[in-house]
């Protein structure tokens, strides 16, 4: 299915939609939020309030984070190229995915274990998602029943990690369709567990063990300990992974270890199978490679997310930004989307410009989940659609369809080159 952008004019007072005045601090929610400027500013009160080891979890990429690095390198190497005397007193930035409008081009990344952060977090980020009228994916790695996810968050997508087996893909994929989702998006990079060197170092394991050091990191944050954990307990009992196809376990134990599946079996005739199951939007994270995005759309899918997982899985995989384009310029009719190292309204412009349709986000939109709940959440949406408002202006574009390659050049180009292509 192919996916175009909304050519309809709004200006900035539109309506309420419209970010136009989105320009002052956060006046409702936590205090806190109203010293929160940016995506990247989330992350220092998060650490303060999140236990380290699951911070650490959060917060690490594989190895040496050298995938982290180069997601953010490949954003700073591009520069724009802006137009000026341009009327963009009328612009808008909702677009369509797969026949449905949403009000900006990016989304939440799926993440596990939200609810270890903020309390209910995998309903507070789907409650905000609706609310803001863009898509959330809920991971399959979530510690709430996806079921209940999508009673309140009609705009949340479905993650699921599967094995190569045929049943559980099966049951997993209807008990999906029965809850009323529309996207499927399986993850494909997960063939092996990743070898996450600082989240171990924290002391972060799953399933989790209680230990000293758990229980002296939970004491030291009364705010996360009292508002997320033994409210947790209290009103929900122990969280398990309850979207998974293995059996229901228990996030934190004495004993035993999470089994994951023989996902490193899972091949393309599985994702056959996946088209044949499942009658909606079908989308594919993890591509990074133009060939498999070939196979891919040869497959039936609807859409590629292009991500290295956040930096999370192979150390040194190349960002997806920088492969981008060659997988764009091949998608024929399938919708193209990224995720990975995306901080800024300006990160979602330059993802356009090279053939991404649409953009997802992750750790930021937790730590703001965290810190303030709903209201961060919606902070953090908030701040990053005003950038994107003022950045489409001093760019002098009114669409996302007049974001273009022409608009960028290599920024470690010095020969004046200003319409040179990345």
């Amino acid at each position: 299915m192919s996916t175009t952008r909304e050519t309809l004019l709004g200006g900035p007072n539109a309506s309420a939609n419209q970010p136009g005045s989105w320009r002052t601090p956060a006046t409702t929610g936590p205090r806190i939020l109203r010293k929160i400027f940016c995506l990247d500013d989330f992350e220092e009160p998060a650490r303060r309030y999140i236990p380290r080891p699951i911070f650490g979890y959060i917060v690490s990429g594989s190895e040496t984070n050298a995938s982290i690095r180069a997601n953010r390198a490949a954003y700073d190497d591009l520069a724009f190229v802006p137009r000026v005397l341009v009327d963009t007193g009328e612009r808008t930035q909702k677009t369509i995915l797969f026949g449905r409008t949403y009000d900006s081009p990016f989304g939440f990344s799926p993440m596990g274990g939200n609810s270890l952060a903020a309390y209910q977090g995998d309903l507070v980020l789907a409650r905000a998602a609706a609310k803001a009228n863009i898509p959330m994916i809920l991971s399959g790695g979530a510690l709430t029943p996806l079921e209940k996810v999508r009673e309140v968050g009609p705009t949340a997508w479905f993650q699921a990690y599967l094995p190569g087996e045929r049943g559980p893909i099966t049951q997993l994929v209807e008990r999906v369709a029965r809850a009323g989702y529309d996207t499927l998006c399986v993850t494909v990079d997960v063939s092996a567990a990743a070898n996450l060197e600082f989240s171990a170092r924290s002391g972060f394991r799953r399933p989790f063990r209680p230990t000293l050091r758990l229980a002296w990191d939970g004491i030291t944050r009364p705010k996360w300990l009292f508002g997320v954990f033994a409210r947790t307990l209290l009103l929900q009992g122990v969280p398990h992974f309850e979207n998974t196809t293995t059996p229901r376990s228990p996030v934190i134990t004495l004993y035993g270890e999470r089994d994951r599946g023989r996902l490193d079996k899972l091949s393309w005739p599985h994702l056959e199978l996946i088209r044949r199951l499942w009658k909606g939007h079908l989308v594919v994270k993890g591509i990074l490679n133009k060939e498999d995005a070939r196979i891919a759309r040869e497959s039936g899918v609807d859409g590629v997310i292009v991500s290295n997982h956040g930096g999370r899985q192979l150390d040194g995989a190349i960002s997806p930004l920088r492969v981008l384009p060659g997988i764009a310029s091949d998608a024929g009719g399938m919708t193209v989307m990224i995720d990975s190292g995306i901080r800024r309204g300006t990160d979602v412009l330059k993802a356009l410009a090279l053939g991404a349709q649409f953009a997802f986000i992750g750790r930021p939109i937790l730590y703001a989940a965290a810190i303030g709940g709903e209201s961060g959440v919606h902070h953090a949406v908030k701040l990053l659609r005003d950038e994107i408002h003022r950045d489409m202006a001093l760019l002098g574009i009114t669409t996302l369809t007049d974001m273009r390659r022409d608009r960028l050049m290599d920024a470690r180009s010095f020969d004046g080159g200003v319409n040179r292509k990345p």
